[in-house]
């Protein structure tokens, strides 16, 4: 199955003393968020921004594992996601 890629445009508009832009129903509804949710942003080097819905470690039911591995295995996630989902269809 092929996937499609979908483009869309928005304006960048004044916001009180900031500048802001409205996020298309649609693309709400891709990444599963709703009003009062919180995105992530991660800027990568070329100029492109992924964005992604916030979901928050509850760190304090992990505490006999040390902070450190936590804090490797989020960055491990974080930068090979892909990959690893790659892997499950081998």
């Amino acid at each position: 199955m092929k996937s499609v890629v979908k483009s869309m445009e928005r304006k960048i508009t004044r916001v009180g003393n900031s500048l802001g832009v409205t996020l298309p129903q649609e693309v709400l509804d891709h990444i599963k968020v709703k009003q009062g949710d919180e995105i992530k942003f991660k800027l990568e080097p070329n100029g492109n921004v992924t964005i992604k819905k916030y979901v928050p470690i509850n760190y304090d039911v992990l505490d006999k594992i040390d902070q450190d591995f936590l804090d490797g295995m989020k960055d491990l996630f974080d930068n090979y996601d892909n990959t690893l989902r790659n892997l499950v269809d081998r």
